[in-house]
């Protein structure tokens, strides 16, 4: 079983940067990508950024050039370093982890963090 938990969200001023970080625990059988994702109150959960197994990212339009994620393999971490935090940023960030739990496509599925509160005052 996969357990992932962040840390590090809290309150910043407009302009102002912050670094997400989770640590996962446990193993899938085949790890696929890892991302965080956000959820302000009375919107739906949306992507923020993604990183495959292979290294590759992907990046909403709305943080590129602004946030930048990044694995430590041996850390079993992965990173979200956010600058020029705008106040439209302000939401709950999920760590997610996405993978095979054996062998099937029966055991593929999505893993998720419990979340971490940013608020960007302006």
């Amino acid at each position: 079983q996969l357990e992932l938990v962040e840390s590090g969200g809290g309150m910043v001023q407009s302009g102002g940067s912050l670094r997400l970080s989770c640590t996962k625990s446990g193993s899938l059988f085949r790890l696929v990508a890892m991302g965080w994702y956000r959820q302000a109150p009375g919107k739906e959960r949306e992507l923020v950024a993604t990183v495959t197994s292979g290294g590759s990212t992907n990046y909403a339009d709305s943080v590129k050039g602004r946030f930048t994620i990044s694995r430590n393999d041996a850390k079993n971490a992965m990173y979200l370093q956010m600058n020029s935090l705008k106040p439209e940023d302000t939401a709950v960030y999920y760590c997610n982890a996405r993978g095979y739990a054996g062998v099937g496509v029966s055991q593929f599925g999505d893993y998720w963090g419990q979340g971490t509160q940013v608020t960007v005052a302006s």
